[in-house]
């Protein structure tokens, strides 16, 4: 997901950027009042201070094979999102994508074990976000998707959320539940009102302005909007449990200017409390991803997060304060900040346990790099050597522009592999992917 248009803000001089900055000021100040911000703790990065992370050997336990349909000559590929869910129902897992080139969704069906074949199973502007889930309780998964409109910057109402279900085996219909609204870059399910039926939370990511909010469900395919938040950017809307009061709350990373994370804190009936938990001093930090995982295994959920977008860059080749960080889930909705690791054109990360110890990992792709260095990584696991301690092992530099990681045991081994997406959006094109397989090996003892 970008954060900004191509070249937005490059050529800014020193007294302009001031008056960005008191501009940024006027309007945080304006927020309406349903994103009036409620007093709790927040933190802010502190790379400077951050020792840099141990290096270890290059990981050579991950495979490649590409999946699904390869790119042409002339095709740019641009997977937006990827997914792992056993969508059939036949005991074996699968893939589902948001392919933004050709504005579909894509089910890639293993049958038999190790091969794919892939269809179509929707048509969506601008597929951003899809998540596998039972949304209509019938026992089978459907598909919740965020459909941008279109992929690049537009301020128009060109947004839609698109509910895929699932009517009979590998058989689907879209309902478009909500459209003519900012660009829509995420949602989620889940009961967010304690009635006993999955509601939805949304990031509105627009363009200069965007919103977050979530929709109450009042039948079968029939939603309530309620609006949470007005502010522009949007990328991520996950649901947790994140206090520990046993309701859902909304965690949300905003980007553009704002640099923010926020926990709508629910009070168990769909009433929520925006709750800033983090905020970047730097307005170009470059957020690119969060997801929920418990890095530390204490019970709660940590927040994973990179920032590593550089799509609004002449050259698009990450930063040098690109990377990923650890907001550790401390009670109270306060979070410990622990930077990670340092990497350019940082995004997309996911934990699990890859090598078997015990332990969460992390999974991160770079999509912007100085492809040019044959060093450059597109593919980096950090591994958790103790608690709280992370070792990174360099995965891959090619393909490059990797955006995306969903992770599952595809090959039935026990041991989790991962499917990555590129987004080739910029120069240059010479090692391209669309989907990709990478089946693991790598398993540590205990």
């Amino acid at each position: 997901m970008t954060s900004r248009a191509f070249i937005a803000g490059v050529a800014v001089a020193a007294g302009v950027a001031a008056m960005a900055a008191v501009a940024l000021q006027l309007r945080r100040a304006e927020l309406d009042v349903g994103a009036v911000v409620a007093p709790a703790p927040s933190v802010t990065e502190t790379i400077a201070a951050t020792p840099p992370v141990a290096r270890g050997p290059k990981l050579d336990g991950l495979t490649p094979r590409p999946l699904g349909a390869p790119p042409g000559p002339d095709d740019r590929p641009m997977i937006a999102n990827v997914a792992v869910a056993d969508l059939d129902a036949d005991g074996l897992l699968d893939v589902v994508a948001a392919d933004a080139a050709v504005n579909r969704i894509v089910w890639l069906r293993q049958a038999p074990p190790g091969r794919f074949t892939e269809t179509v199973v929707a048509e969506v502007p601008g597929p951003a976000h899809v998540e596998p889930v039972d949304l209509d309780g019938d026992g089978d998964l459907d598909l919740a998707v965020g459909s941008l409109g279109v992929l690049f910057p537009n301020n128009q109402p060109i947004g839609a959320v698109v509910l895929v279900e699932q009517t009979a085996r590998g058989r689907f219909t879209s309902h478009v539940v909500l459209d003519k609204v900012p660009r829509v870059a995420d949602v989620r399910a889940g009961d967010l009102d304690g009635d006993g039926d999955l509601d939805l939370s949304v990031a509105h990511f627009g363009y200069d302005q965007g919103e977050t909010r979530w929709l109450e469900r009042t039948g079968p395919w029939s939603f309530t909007s309620h609006r949470l938040q007005s502010l522009s950017g949007p990328i991520n809307a996950e649901i947790a449990d994140v206090d520990g009061d046993r309701d859902l709350d909304i965690v949300t990373l905003v980007s553009q200017e704002w640099e923010e994370i926020y926990v709508f804190e629910n009070d168990g009936r769909g009433g929520f409390t925006p709750r800033r938990v983090f905020g970047a001093s730097n307005e170009d930090f470059g957020s690119s991803w969060i997801s929920l995982a418990d890095l530390d295994a204490d019970g709660d959920p940590d927040i994973v997060y990179s920032n590593g977008d550089a799509f609004d860059y002449a050259t698009t080749s990450g930063r040098s304060w690109n990377g990923v960080q650890w907001l550790e889930n401390t009670g109270g909705l306060a979070f410990t900040y622990h930077r990670i690791a340092d990497i350019p054109g940082a995004s997309g990360p996911e934990a699990a346990d890859l090598d078997g110890d015990g332990d969460l990992d992390i999974a991160v792709m770079s999509a912007y790099n100085n492809w040019a260095d044959p060093a450059a990584q597109s593919f980096v696991v950090l591994e958790q050597t103790a608690r709280g301690v992370f070792t990174r092992r360099d995965v891959a530099s090619s393909p490059t522009h990797l955006l995306t990681v969903a992770i599952g045991d595809l090959t039935g081994d026990g041991l989790p592999d991962l499917v990555t997406g590129g987004m080739h959006m910029s120069w240059p094109y010479d090692r391209l992917s669309r989907l990709t397989l990478w089946t693991s090996t790598w398993r540590q003892r205990r």
